[in-house]
């Protein structure tokens, strides 16, 4: 059942009202008046039931929460730790009065993003446009970009995945009460020191084989828990154990491989970079205004598929968040062999003709100047806005870090422009004020 905000702003005994707190004209209060929070709980309502069970959290309350995180680059744990400490954050997402207690526990956003999932995480995207003007938001050009959203696992070696399968095997079998011929715990240990520096020449030898001899020992306890399993217990763990025999048998030149156990759906992308060449996530990609710099579309793909197949869906999805339909979107080089795409004109750099003017090469190379915008775009996206390294499980958690990524983008961009304009009136303020107490003393 849908959890209602407290609005009754009498004075009670023990409460301080939050007004009497606060400066009416901080950013971030200016910033929740911004927002439309009825239609914002009508958008996300419909994921929830409306008259049975125990009443939730009051969507303001969380969706306030899940907005704030963004802004501030800060975790599940650490958002409702300074949401009690800060009056401000208490009246963005709804509070009357100030509150001393967590207003929940950490795990219900877990389970509000798992809630709302990909679509309602553009519902919020969409309110974070709103913010905006239509003449901002529905220019003529757009601008898109991918990159790769790292997930949280470490850096995948073959050795160390089939020692998490030997683990993993252990700890069915300690589940199960099944009783393993071997366990090699203290074999397995002295391996993986071996199999260490295996690059330097005198150790290449001993790494190798240690490295050989791992494998063989995890496709043995494999194989040894299989034959004890009864039935129902092989298909309990059926998609475990088929995952552990992809991973023995997979080779270096496979294309789909497996990277880390608990997260198989991630893939190695390889993006040209000199300090990085391969990263291990997804597929992200990213559309912001050609002058105003708001980003209007952001999108997850599961599959590392090639730059110029993600802008129908992208093109799509900037429609929808928008209402409006651009006229051309402008890319890299990446998205070469599209020229039209849903009726949007694609721009790429090439060669004009060697007839060209002037005037259309310093046009051209200025739309392109443009173009370069959208890096320090994404560079804000991971480094300040949680993503640079996914934390969110599975691939629904792909989809919704990339686009609450981007709404506290937006958001954080409103939150600089309200505090720019109040300190120009503050400035003018002052400037005014020493007219009128030296002006009339200089002319006399």
């Amino acid at each position: 059942m849908i959890g209602k905000t407290d609005k009754n702003p009498q004075l009670e005994m023990f409460k301080v009202p939050l007004k009497h707190i606060i400066r009416e004209d901080h950013e971030l209060v200016i910033l929740s008046q911004k927002i439309d929070w009825v239609k914002l709980e009508a958008d996300l309502s419909v994921y929830y039931c409306r008259d049975n069970g125990r009443p939730c959290v009051p969507i303001r309350t969380i969706a306030g929460v899940v907005l704030i995180k963004r802004i501030f680059n800060e975790s599940d744990e650490s958002v409702l730790e300074r949401w009690v400490e800060n009056p401000y954050w208490q009246y963005f997402c709804g509070e009357v009065h100030f509150c001393h207690e967590l207003p929940f526990d950490r795990t219900e956003l877990i389970k509000f993003r798992k809630r709302i999932g990909e679509e309602g995480a553009e519902k919020l995207l969409k309110h974070t446009v709103q913010l905006f003007s239509k003449k901002e938001i529905q220019e003529d050009e757009v601008l898109i970009d991918t990159t790769v959203q790292e997930k949280n696992i470490t850096y995948p070696t073959d050795v160390k995945l089939q020692k998490r399968i030997v683990e993993n095997c252990r700890k069915i079998a300690s589940k199960e009460g099944i009783q393993l011929r071997q366990t090699y715990k203290r074999e397995l240990k002295q391996l993986m020191i071996d199999q260490r520096f295996h690059s330097h020449p005198r150790r290449r030898k001993k790494a190798l084989a240690a490295a050989r001899r791992i494998k063989v020992i995890a496709g043995r306890i494999l194989r040894d828990i299989e034959r004890k399993m009864d039935q129902g217990q092989k298909e309990k763990y059926g998609s475990q154990l088929a995952l552990f025999h992809k991973v023995l048998a997979q080779q270096r030149t496979d294309s789909d491989k497996v990277y880390s156990l608990h997260q198989p759906h991630v893939k190695c992308i390889a993006k040209g970079k000199e300090a990085k060449k391969y990263e291990f996530g997804n597929k992200s990609s990213v559309a912001k205004t050609c002058r105003s710099g708001i980003i209007v579309g952001a999108m997850a793909f599961k599959d590392n598929i090639y730059d110029g197949d993600t802008l129908s869906p992208q093109l799509e999805q900037i429609e929808r968040v928008t209402d409006h339909k651009y006229k051309a979107a402008i890319t890299d080089r990446g998205y070469k062999g599209h020229k039209m795409v849903n009726g949007v004109q694609i721009i790429i750099p090439g060669k004009l003709p060697g007839s060209s003017s002037k005037y259309q090469r310093q046009k051209v190379r200025k739309r392109f100047r443009f173009r370069a915008g959208i890096e320090p775009v994404i560079g804000h996206l991971k480094h300040d806005h949680r993503m640079s390294r996914n934390y969110l499980l599975d691939e629904q958690g792909d989809l919704v870090n990339t686009l609450l990524a981007a709404a506290g983008f937006n958001l954080k961009k409103m939150l600089r422009r309200i505090k720019a304009g109040a300190m120009d009136i503050f400035v003018k303020w002052i400037n005014r004020f020493f007219e009128q107490i030296w002006c009339p003393n200089l002319a006399g």
